[in-house]
């Protein structure tokens, strides 16, 4: 089994390239390059009202890395409409390395102290590579979502890779590239600086939502 670690990944995530499994009771991990990409344009974000109204109720209470790794073992949780995940052992384990050196983050939601939803990302530069999330909230996920477009666009981000679309990432813009079109976006995102702890806003539903549907 080729040994991959934590640098040779983000070597992979820089050249255009990311890993997943076949199942999550597979052990083996492919490389994948798509023909065409899924992105979730920074100055294209939808929000819909009914998810507007779910952010200004502050149903859930949003936090930032404070458990990456329970939010990368709900997301390869088994559920009634996912029988079967990508995320396996080796990827739980390189995720979990790669925050440690900072490179992964994780968008939270809370209520009443229970972890109800969220999403985790690779970053390198300018650019976040989205991985994948779960909700066992209505709007959870979604909600996560928000505050991770209004954190990247306050920290000058330039790229929020999809890797694939769907029809649920269809509903906040999410679009498709074709690869020689990604890369000039990715290779500009990676030669930039962004700061991803820079927002301090996620107590403030207003300002979340103000800089996530900015023009």
């Amino acid at each position: 089994m080729t040994t991959i670690t934590p640098q040779i990944l983000l070597k992979a995530y820089a050249s255009g390239v990311f890993p997943m499994a076949e199942s999550a009771d597979d052990n083996a991990l492919y490389w994948i390059e798509p023909e065409f990409r899924g992105l979730i344009p920074l100055d294209g974000f939808k929000v819909s009202r009914s998810l507007r109204k779910a952010c200004r109720r502050q149903m859930f209470e949003v936090r930032v890395d404070t458990a990456f790794a329970d939010v990368i073992e709900r997301c390869a949780e088994r559920a009634p409409d996912r029988k079967t995940t990508w995320i396996n052992d080796r990827i739980l384990a390189l995720y979990n390395q790669l925050f440690k050196m900072g490179f992964c983050h994780s968008v939270e939601c809370w209520q009443d102290d229970e972890l109800v939803g969220g999403l985790y990302g690779v970053r390198i530069g300018a650019a976040f590579f989205g991985e994948s999330m779960f909700t066992r909230r209505r709007d959870a996920s979604k909600v996560a979502l928000v505050h991770l477009v209004a954190r990247l666009r306050f920290g000058c981000f330039k790229l929020l890779d999809a890797q694939f679309i769907n029809d649920h990432l269809k509903q906040f813009g999410a679009l498709e590239l074709p690869r020689a079109e990604y890369h000039q976006l990715l290779e500009d995102a990676l030669g930039k600086d962004a700061d991803f702890q820079a927002f301090d806003g996620d107590r403030d539903p207003e300002r979340v939502l103000e800089l996530a549907l900015a023009p």
